[in-house]
């Protein structure tokens, strides 16, 4: 089907460039992340998050997004494809879901394979915890899931995880070897781990998320 087709997709890129960061030397493998963004049609925030003091401020920030989305909403890039530009100095990869932007925002430095396999990472795991479903309505109705998904990506800007099955697993509070597939965990069994977890950590990591 049309949702197993781009996971597919999704996984087959994300290995390839997982092979190609292997190949690189060893001193381009500590890269850092500015922010994850996930803007709805409309350009309005579901989630922000920035690291290491890029767009500190609110009215910054919102700004900054209105900017982004209005430089990319007429980006053609599908659902299995990301696209790269340079705007406000930084190094943005972006991605469409059915009704959302993707956003990875690194250094103007930073390497752009290991950027779009982060967000390969993340829009590979949300297509799996959320069964396809990426559409705006059901990020915000899902949104603890989504943040999880977003600090088991990134914890400060620092890389933590790329490969999507494992940021799934530690979502739904799973090791690698004892995780119940999430095809046997119903909706609400899975959101309700989600949720835990987050009131977990919420206590035990500094909180810099700003959501819509």
């Amino acid at each position: 089907d049309a949702r197993g087709a781009v996971e597919a997709r999704s996984r087959s890129q994300l290995s390839e460039r997982q092979r190609m960061m292997q190949k690189m030397p060893e001193n381009s493998l500590t890269p850092s992340v500015l922010g994850v963004l996930i803007l709805d049609s409309e350009g309005n925030r579901i989630i922000a998050k920035y690291y290491k003091g890029y767009m500190a401020g609110q009215a910054e920030q919102t700004k900054f997004e209105q900017k982004l989305f209005k430089k990319t909403k007429n980006n053609t890039a599908t659902r299995s494809d990301a696209d790269v530009i340079i705007f406000d100095s930084q190094i943005v990869i972006f991605r469409c879901g059915a009704d959302t932007r993707f956003y990875i925002i690194g250094g103007e430095d930073e390497n752009e394979i290991i950027l779009d396999t982060v967000l390969a990472g993340l829009f590979t795991a949300l297509n799996t915890l959320l069964r396809g479903q990426l559409e705006s309505r059901n990020l915000l109705d899902n949104l603890e899931t989504v943040m999880l998904a977003v600090d088991e990506l990134v914890d400060g800007g620092i890389i933590l995880e790329i490969d999507p099955q494992n940021i799934v697993n530690r979502v739904l509070m799973r090791s690698d070897d004892t995780a119940q597939p999430i095809t046997d965990m119903s909706v609400s069994q899975a959101i309700a781990t989600a949720k835990d977890q987050l009131f977990k950590s919420m206590g035990t990591r500094d909180s810099d998320t700003a959501w819509g």
